[in-house]
């Protein structure tokens, strides 16, 4: 009995000495992330986007937001954490998303409400004309 104990021990030792160079190698990984040059690239252009549909006008919050997320990501850049950089450029490519279908709806409402003020406008006339009432 004695045995087993003294093995699951040292199994338990073996375990945790090949664990340990693993975790290490984890930590360097994450602490040695390459730049996130393709998410500030795929964020800029994104906001380039917004930009472009008149999200500025229509959706300014979003862009608003958009453009501090950027700037706090390149930050993070300068500040060599490489990590959080590609997580806020990743949200501000989505804040800037935001903001161009936000545009776009708020367009497409007002091309709606267009059509529906000339739909009633034709609906007149062709009542007066033909002396029908609602």
């Amino acid at each position: 009995m004695n045995f087993r104990i003294q093995h699951a021990r040292t199994s338990r030792r073996h375990l945790r000495l090949a664990v340990l160079p693993i975790l290490l190698a984890c930590g360097a990984a994450f602490a040695s992330a390459p730049p996130p040059d393709m998410n500030l690239q795929s964020a800029q252009e994104a906001i380039s986007n917004a930009e472009r549909v008149e999200a500025a006008s229509l959706a300014p919050v979003e862009l608003g937001e958009a453009r501090s997320k950027l700037s706090s990501a390149q930050d993070a850049v300068r500040e060599k954490k490489m990590t959080e950089a590609a997580r806020l450029a990743d949200e501000a490519r989505a804040c800037a998303e935001l903001a161009a279908a936000r545009t776009g709806a708020i367009k497409a409402n007002a091309v709606n409400a267009d059509i529906k003020r000339s739909t009633a406008t034709l609906v007149d006339e062709m009542q007066r004309k033909t002396g029908d009432t609602k």
